[in-house]
């Protein structure tokens, strides 16, 4: 029978095989630490970019689900699916009809919804007080009651009404971290903005009638500074156009989402008397349809990590290799001593596998360590959240462990294929 079958096994050759493995990485520090540093430098790396996109993409889904996962927007197209041309040609979206307000009216009166706003979707500006300009603030022109769709506060003041719509009233609602740049400790109701559209070269004074403080997110966090304006000032006064407006649609709480995305569909086709055969000139897009699409994206970039680690590794196991067979070549004697005095070919091939994977977890778990605190030095500087999940702990932890054994085989093979009276005549 062939003395790989022979020998100690389970516990005690693993422990057996550690001692060995410990000893012999011991006796050379050097070549071992780079051997680990080269592991743990490609896992690093990808630990800290999946640690990121991890507690990234769990912020987004937290702040999705927050914001209301049955509310659902109608666009004039689903920017989802978008299609990149050649530039010769228009999308085929271009010729679709701009969303009107009198849509919204018609869909804020239909028994499943709730709310029904109009929203010029996003714009920037530049605000002025007393001459202080904070240039590049994010604004939207929307109906009264927009809170609806925005998870948050008032602080102090409130929100404009259907009236001052109506009337193109010049105010504005800010939010509180805009309002502390502005006015400092000072009381912000009353007070009068130098608004500026730069696209547009136009400037209009608004006053200040709200202060409001969104829910923590990371849409928030990322996105401090912010403005709310009557859709009709942004029209009228900022000259913002229509060409990306929308309707913020929030169902009634008893209505499921299906049935109230049904009546807003049935509704515009009658509104835009499209027949029965007429494909939709506009889009219905809920937020779990753009939290799908979130995940969609983050798996893919996941699949790509996990390519990433796997070449990772792979550089590293290259080394192991190389370093593996160098260790073999000097230790013949050792291994010739060993074979010698009883060690079976199992025994040999156990201890040179169990030492190339510990330097491969070695170096993972020195990746691990380094990447998550990469990880959070980024979260600490930044908006961006980190999160290692412990799976993946266990994954590269695992991962490693394999690639060691496999990369570890052949130097392991040719160690135990040597014949004692060959060791130990070896110079």
């Amino acid at each position: 029978m062939d003395d790989l079958n022979r020998g100690p096994s389970g516990i005690s050759a693993l422990a057996e095989g550690l001692v060995i493995a410990w000893d012999a990485i011991n006796a050379n520090r050097v070549r071992s630490l780079l051997t680990i540093v080269g592991v743990a430098v490609g896992v690093s790396v990808v630990v800290a970019i999946g640690a990121i996109m991890t507690g990234f993409r769990s912020e987004v889904l937290s702040a999705f689900e927050a914001a209301g996962p049955d509310n659902f927007v109608v666009t004039r197209f689903d920017f989802t699916a978008i299609v990149v041309d050649d530039g010769n040609n228009r999308p085929p979206w271009w010729g679709r009809p701009v969303i009107e307000p009198e849509e919204a009216r018609v869909l804020q009166g239909l028994p499943s919804v709730a709310d029904a706003l109009y929203d010029l979707n996003q714009f920037q500006v530049d605000l002025a007080y007393d001459g202080d300009p904070v240039e590049s603030v994010l604004a939207s022109g929307s109906s009264a009651g927009w809170s609806a769709y925005q998870t948050g506060d008032f602080v102090v003041g409130r929100d404009f009404t259907p009236a001052e719509v109506q009337q193109n009233r010049a105010v504005v609602i800010i939010t509180s971290s805009l309002a502390e740049t502005l006015f400092g400790q000072r009381d912000p109701i009353g007070r009068r903005l130098r608004v500026s559209n730069p696209f547009r070269g136009t400037q209009e004074s608004f006053t200040v009638i709200g202060v409001y403080e969104p829910e923590e997110n990371i849409f928030s966090t990322a996105f401090q500074n912010w403005a709310v304006f009557p859709w009709t000032a942004a029209v009228r006064r900022l000259r913002q156009n229509t060409f990306q407006a929308q309707i913020l649609v929030v169902p009634e709480a008893d209505v499921p989402a299906s049935r109230a995305q049904d009546d807003v569909i049935a509704a515009m086709r009658g509104l835009r008397g499209l027949g029965p055969r007429d494909e939709n000139n506009f889009e219905v897009m809920s937020s779990a349809q753009i939290a799908e699409m979130f995940n969609q994206l983050t798996g893919i970039f996941f699949l790509v990590i996990l390519l990433l680690a796997s070449a990772g590794l792979l550089v590293g196991g290259v080394g192991v290799i190389g370093i593996m067979l160098i260790s073999v070549t000097e230790r013949t004697k050792e291994i010739g001593v060993r074979k010698a005095i009883g060690a079976t070919r199992r025994e040999i091939l156990w201890q040179f596998l169990v030492e190339a994977s510990v330097l491969t977890v070695g170096g993972a778990a020195l990746g691990l360590l380094v990447g998550w605190g990469g990880a959070q030095a980024v979260a600490a500087v930044s908006p961006l959240p980190a999160l290692v999940p412990g799976w993946a702990v266990a994954a590269a932890l695992g991962m490693a462990a394999v690639t060691g054994m496999l990369f570890g085989l052949l130097p392991a093979y040719r160690a135990s294929r040597l014949q004692p009276v060959d060791a130990l005549r070896f110079e």
